[in-house]
């Protein structure tokens, strides 16, 4: 900038000024700009306050306060508006789940911006095991040591943040309970909240979470005042696609101003490329207080029990360390709610390309050139469907499947608090609390409290995927049309390499995959054909692991929608092949029917439900045929299936996943197979029957697929035989 500024008055002062005078006029102005643009810099460069108490990070855009004593980010300011909740207590402002207020404690500062010119400074609080357990409602107990940092960059409105949990061979077996970083905002700024396209809105206020009615969840009730009053707001309406959710966040139409969160990598998160979260939405205050504070939240998850949840279970003597991020927290400022986001969107694409960072060092990190690339191409074939155009390609690195280790201890006496399992329960096995008293007398029996627990993967030993895995790293990338991939910025270690598609039912599954430090992989081309087991007979559906194909799924993101089934089918689903349009005839949830239409809070069950397949058959069959059903969503205990009138068998092992109840499109996949005698179908006219037991609303099933084959060269499998089940 100074050099130009310097040419401009050169060719100014050939004009103006007396060539004898005209260098040291030309010296005075140099000096000048430089002493200028360098007072400007100055300002930009970041500077980090200590005391007693705590770090403050500012470079005269935004400004940080940490905490010494928890780590929590206890203050943030942009263009001096304080963006965080500033109640009292530990649950304002920005924390983690897991605090690090332990006995030893050290807090220091890991970069020192003193030696870089101002240009980066970064903070470290770390809590060392004690032997007492600590952690936040609803984050569960863990045995590890816990470091939280936050960093800041020059002229920069982002700051980042990351949490480093270490569990040394020497600690006890542990699991990680509920563990995100929950920010808490100022209710005064922000009033509209941004997820995606479907969910970029003004949101209600606290005085309309106050004054709303509570329906079948605690965290749902229907609005008496605002906006949308006779709407319901319930959380979970704004959960999303962790993978397709880059930048996510509240903005305020007064000053113009946004707070966003940004993963510029999904590698620490749990559940790879399907794994929804929550995301954003007003603090959920269970009181019957009129006025209770309900500050809009932003949530950046890691490990959760929802939508099927993920397992992180480490055992005794087992050496493990785990780095969550760094992740940003960005402020921005633009005329309109679209502009920031977009602006937020624009800046989560450039951490993507700067990932991972060079600046973050001594803990388990590598940088870029410590990572290795795993490429090749897919090559689908499947001679049943020799025109099939696959479609969104996602394709992962994970660990290999394991069974997660049996930990149960230092629950015998766990009294958990009010509310803790009245919504995750309800509707799939019947425990809840007592609303009188608070109390849960399950809780004393051991056989509820290893159910409860093992849920929760607490308990095991459970098996442990992709889809539920929280305790590694995975790393998934989108491909191409054409089947090709490359995934980038791999930590070395041994993987499974999984592969699902948009029109493919199942996934692709190659083991043993080897990354280098600095290799570049090149796995050729990767014949995958589809398991089939036998001639398919009829099909309903996408199988793209969610249920957002069939009516109303593109609008699942609203509650009560099993109280609006009844409505829409008096007469349950008669589904005619050939004739039916799925995305029509096909309800994306199959729910207890309510026969009381006037029970608009789902609070009556509802009875049984029986949908329909009416299909027709060229010839009398013989063998065995097999339904194949994907999965996407549970909260029923079986499915019976009858073929004209007669039982074929029933689905039974189905993991509860709440998905439903959660107002999803997408939890936990899972395929089930049930084989039955073909003798029970005939020629001509025939009707398959799928039947969920009578109860709580939301005790239904999503189905992402349905597939019948025929297996006419096998021996008949024995009627009413029990399916497989793969997740």
């Amino acid at each position: 900038m100074t050099r130009h500024y310097t040419s401009h008055l050169y060719r100014i002062s050939a004009r103006l000024i007396h060539p004898a005078t005209r260098g040291a006029w030309l010296l005075t102005v140099f000096l000048v700009l430089q002493l200028s643009c360098a007072a400007i810099a100055a300002e930009d460069n970041v500077r980090v306050v200590e005391d007693q108490t705590g770090f403050t990070l500012e470079n005269g855009v935004i400004s940080a306060r940490v905490s010494k004593q928890s780590g929590n980010l206890v203050s943030l300011t942009y263009q001096h508006v304080e963006m965080l909740d500033q109640g009292f207590g530990g649950s304002s402002g920005g924390y983690w789940s897991h605090d690090v207020s332990r006995e030893r404690r050290v807090a220091c500062v890991t970069i020192d911006p003193k030696t870089n010119g101002g240009q980066r400074a970064e903070v470290s609080i770390k809590g060392f095991f004690d032997g007492r357990v600590l952690a936040r409602p609803g984050g569960g107990i863990v045995t590890a040591d816990i470091e939280m940092r936050y960093a800041l960059a020059r002229g920069d409105s982002a700051l980042y943040a990351y949490c480093i949990f270490s569990h040394p061979t020497n600690y006890a077996a542990t699991s990680v309970g509920e563990a995100r970083f929950c920010a808490k905002l100022n209710d005064a700024i922000f009033d509209w909240m941004t997820v995606d396209s479907n969910r970029n809105m003004e949101a209600i206020t606290a005085y309309d979470w106050d004054h709303g009615t509570v329906l079948n969840f605690d965290e749902a009730r229907r609005m008496n005042t605002g906006t949308y009053q006779g709407g319901v707001e319930h959380k979970y309406d704004y959960a999303a696609d962790q993978f397709n959710t880059p930048a996510w966040g509240w903005s305020s139409s007064a000053h113009n101003i946004g707070i966003w969160f940004i993963n510029p990598s999904v590698e620490y998160l749990s559940g790879g490329p399907t794994k929804v979260e929550l995301c954003a939405h007003r603090d959920c205050t269970f009181t019957d207080d009129l006025n209770a504070p309900a500050p809009p939240c932003l949530l950046n998850y890691w490990r959760s029990s929802h939508y099927g949840g993920s397992i992180c279970s480490i055992a005794q003597g087992e050496a493990w360390t785990k780095v969550i991020g760094p992740f940003l927290i960005y402020c921005n400022a633009a005329a309109g709610h679209d502009a920031m986001w977009k602006d937020a969107l624009e800046r989560a694409g450039r951490e993507s390309a700067a990932w991972p960072y060079h600046w973050v060092n001594g803990i388990d990190y590598p940088h870029r050139h410590e990572r290795g690339t795993v490429s090749g191409q897919l090559a689908l074939h499947d001679p049943q469907a020799p025109g099939l155009q696959a479609s969104n390609y996602l394709v992962g690195l994970s660990a290999p499947a394991y069974v997660a280790p049996v930990v149960f201890n230092r629950f015998r006496n766990f009294n958990p608090p009010a509310g803790a399992m009245g919504g995750e329960t309800a509707g799939a096995n019947g425990m809840r609390s007592s609303p009188e008293t608070n109390s849960y007398p399950f809780w004393n029996s051991e056989e509820n409290r290893r159910r409860f627990l093992f849920r929760r993967g607490m308990f095991g030993p459970q098996g442990v995927d992709w889809q539920n895995d929280a305790k590694h790293y995975e790393f998934w990338v989108r491909g191409a049309a054409d089947g090709s991939f490359s995934i980038p910025n791999v930590r070395p270690g041994e993987y499974t390499l999984h592969a699902i598609a948009d029109g493919v039912l199942g996934e692709f599954v190659l083991s043993n995959v080897t990354v280098t430090a600095g290799g570049k992989l090149d796995l050729g081309k990767l014949a995958w054909q589809p398991v089939r087991y036998g001639q398919q007979l009829w099909d309903i559906g996408i199988p793209n692991r969610t249920a957002g194909e069939f009516f109303e799924g593109n609008d699942y993101y609203h509650w009560g929608w099993y109280v609006q089934y009844p409505r829409l089918f008096p007469h349950d689903v008669n589904y005619v092949i050939g004739k039916s349009d799925f995305r029509k005839d096909w309800f994306f949830e199959q729910v207890p029917h309510d026969e009381d239409l006037s029970d608009t809070n789902a609070a009556e069950p509802g009875r049984s439900t029986t949908w329909s397949i009416a299909f027709n058959l060229g010839a009398p069959p013989g063998g065995t045929a097999i339904l194949r059903l994907a999965i996407c969503g549970v909260g029923t205990r079986q499915i019976a299936v009858n073929v004209n009138g007669q039982s074929a068998g029933r689905v039974t092992n189905l993991v509860y996943n709440a998905t439903i109840n959660r107002d999803g499109i997408e939890g936990s996949w899972s395929e089930h197979d049930l084989s039955f005698d073909a003798t029970l179908m005939k020629a001509g006219s025939n009707v398959l029957t799928l039947t969920i037991p009578g109860g709580s609303l939301t005790s239904g099933v999503m189905y992402d697929y349905l597939r019948l084959e025929l297996n006419s060269g096998q021996p008949c499998a024995a009627r009413g035989q029990e399916q497989t089940a793969r997740n």
